[in-house]
């Protein structure tokens, strides 16, 4: 928040006082952006814990000023790898693979019934999720202009609508907050909602039909806490009185405790002043959608609840939302004692090329995004995979909210939870690089970019784990100021640990950047796949000797205490030149380099476009005096892109990017050979690009 105060942007309409961040669309329209976790539940039960993890971010949007359209769903995965040995699973924990597919299917189910296309996300997998999978959901909607003010005046009434009421979700967010133990699945179970996506589509078509009619003033969902939180949040100024016994219930036999704090989805509150009540049941009536009034807005700054006419509960609204007293923790955070590896380069460095395509972070995910609807609505430009097959990986999604409009959003995400485990402030300056560098690659500009931040760690009352999230958190501050990128919403899921018997699993420490920005023209989006034999081949950024976390290292067992970090400073005088050069329609196709560097970016370019390339290291930039082919290949150095450019704009191109550090490398080529050059003219890799995409789409051919 701090640093969104200190940038001030203008375009910021709503940022961490609503359910989602508001930023400015076109004159009309205003988009909101929110990314929640499931995490405990989707451990749980796969399916169950992200089918209600995406059905109530999308509730997040709808819920946020008077509602806004659901238009974008986004989601990330980080499980256990799904050839995880059954020998090594903690007692009381599913097989990752189980919880995979389980949580893709809830995902993937609730969004396409939804009519919701999801049109960006990634899949992490560590051996330290085996017993808490992190599960991100998100999802962007579209406002009306001046929407974002909610009123709220005693007298109001207070209009429970959509789902009923039931047991399920009872202590979610308790369950959510705590850790996983070998007895959680028989304990909580109780704790994971059941979702219905017709119902909540129901819900979302009624309430935008209503809002438009001006007939609620104010809306907020039942999130964590159910009632308790939503009515309590939205009544906080004034007061409300409720009466528990006129809430719809799924059975009989709830008490008024379970009524008030359950998480039952699909249920939204909605403020209505008296006069339009009677318009407001009937139009809810008239689509099949439960609406009831349940209490009314007072001016006692009192929350009072009863139960069939006798008190059950009298608060004041002050101590319910600021009674509780502030912790003071510990934070330690020590460097770990890691030692630069010393070891030969490999004799075949093409064999350790397939080895990292095929591994399971870089891989090919197309098996999860086929199953997912990214082309409903209509609006999709740039989808999950493009290329002359459409199945190479786009670095960000674009979609055209408004179908009278060539305005469009940019939709990308950045993370990186290997480097986490070297240093924190890298991992958490690397994920917002990366977000960023996603949507420049594919033709947006530094301008107008928002973030989101999503800390997953494990238990902060022990001081190293806070003291790493307080590392991280200051890298948000240091690098979003100096990109001048506001966080306009957030969420954080804490104790992600799981308990066997004495020992503690901890996941790495996690954070997810999601940003959107907004294009004005889509029409000069770029994709990823190279296009035209010939062009030249360009990187755009400086190669550093920075392998710790890599997947190089990762695939050959080697260590490094040195993480990618972030020039911040370079990188926006880089990225700015670059996005100039992509609106003069110099650039053909640009790829930011990221998981296995310049040699798995430039692979993908080559088969996503179904060209061959050939490449000279002697020419890749490089201030750490780099001698060595492996780590040039390899490395996974910040700020940087390949592009392609056609020979004939090759003078306007580098007279754009000017004193930025960039280097011709080389060129593509008709015939379907990926070729490298070594340091000492030595031909280091030769291969047919249908071998190295077939290394890459081989692993998740289910």
């Amino acid at each position: 928040m701090k640093v969104t105060k200190e940038l001030d942007k203008t375009w910021c309409v709503s940022v961490f006082e609503d359910n989602s961040g508001v930023i400015e669309f076109d004159e009309n329209n205003d988009v909101c952006f929110k990314v929640e976790t499931h995490n405990h539940p989707s451990a749980l039960e796969p399916y169950g814990g992200a089918n209600t993890g995406i059905g109530g971010v999308i509730r997040d949007p709808l819920g946020t000023g008077l509602g806004a359209k659901p238009i974008v769903n986004t989601d990330v995965f980080c499980f256990a790898p799904p050839d995880f040995p059954m020998e090594k699973l903690p007692p009381g924990t599913l097989h990752p693979k189980r919880v995979f597919t389980g949580v893709h299917a809830g995902v993937r189910d609730y969004g396409n019934r939804m009519g919701i296309p999801t049109v960006n996300g990634a899949i992490f997998f560590d051996e330290r999720y085996v017993g808490n999978p992190l599960v991100f959901c998100g999802n962007v909607g579209l406002m009306p202009k001046n929407t974002t003010e909610k009123t709220v005046k005693p007298g109001d009434s207070i209009i429970a609508v959509g789902g009923r009421t039931g047991r399920d979700g009872i202590h979610g967010a308790t369950f959510s907050s705590g850790e996983l133990t070998t007895e959680s699945e028989v304990v909580s179970s109780g704790a994971v909602q059941i979702g219905n996506p017709i119902t909540e589509k129901k819900v979302v078509d009624t309430l935008l039909k209503a809002r438009d009619k001006k007939l609620y003033t104010a809306i907020t969902d039942c999130g964590a806490g159910g009632f308790s939180s939503a009515v309590g949040e939205i009544c906080q100024d004034f007061g409300a009185e409720v009466d528990l016994e006129k809430i719809p219930l799924k059975y009989e036999g709830l008490t008024y405790t379970e009524v008030w704090i359950s998480e039952a989805q699909e249920r939204m509150v909605i403020i209505v002043p008296p006069e339009n009540e009677a318009e407001t049941l009937q139009v809810f009536e008239s689509e099949n959608v439960e609406a009831v009034v349940i209490g009314k807005v007072t001016d006692t700054k009192r929350l009072k609840l009863k139960y069939q006419g006798n008190p059950v509960a009298d608060l004041e609204m002050e101590f319910l939302h600021n009674g509780v007293p502030q912790l003071t923790r510990k934070a330690i955070w020590t460097k770990p004692a890691l030692k630069e590896s010393q070891f030969d380069q490999p004799n075949d460095l093409s064999e350790i090329l397939k080895k990292i395509l095929s591994s399971w972070n870089v891989c090919s995910k197309e098996w999860v995004i086929r199953q997912y609807d990214h082309e409903v609505q209509g609006g999709s430009v740039l989808k999950p995979l493009v290329g002359v097959d459409n199945d190479g990986p786009g670095d960000a999604a674009i979609v055209r909210p408004v179908l009278e409009s060539m305005k469009g959003i940019i939709i990308s995400n950045g993370c990186n939870p290997k480097y986490g485990l070297i240093d924190p402030y890298a991992m958490a300056a690397s994920a917002i690089d990366e977000a960023i560098r996603q949507i420049i690659a594919v033709g947006g500009k530094l301008d107008r970019i928002a973030l989101l931040d999503n800390f997953c760690w494990g238990n902060t009352n022990k001081p190293d784990r806070l003291g790493s999230l307080v590392r991280a958190s200051q890298a948000c501050y240091d690098v979003a100021k100096v990109y001048e990128t506001p966080f306009i919403s957030g969420k954080d899921s804490l104790n992600n640990e799981y308990q066997v018997g004495e020992k503690s699993i901890a996941i790495p420490p996690t954070l997810l950047i999601s940003a959107i920005s907004i294009m004005p023209d889509v029409r000069k989006a770029i994709t990823m796949d190279v296009k035209v034999p010939g062009s030249l081949i360009y990187i755009i950024g400086d190669t550093k000797d920075e392998l710790g976390g890599s997947h190089y290292y990762d695939i050959t067992g080697q260590q490094s205490a040195k993480a990618p970090g972030v020039d911040s400073l370079f990188g926006k005088k880089l990225m700015t030149a670059l996005s100039q050069a992509t609106e003069q329609g110099l650039v053909k196709s640009c790829h930011d380099c990221s998981e296995g560097g310049i040699a798995v970016a430039a692979a993908e370019m080559a088969f996503a476009g179904g060209l061959g390339m050939k490449l000279e290291l002697s020419k890749v930039p490089t201030t750490d005096g780099l001698d060595r082919d492996d780590k040039l290949l390899f490395s996974e150095s910040n700020s940087r892109f390949i592009a392609e450019v056609l020979p004939k704009n090759k003078n306007q191109f580098e007279k754009i990017m000017n004193t930025n550090i960039y280097a011709v490398i080389g060129k593509v080529c008709k015939e379907k050979t990926f070729e490298v050059i070594g340091l000492d003219d030595r031909k280091i890799i030769e291969m047919n690009i249908s071998e190295l995409k077939e290394s890459w789409q081989k692993p998740l051919r289910w």
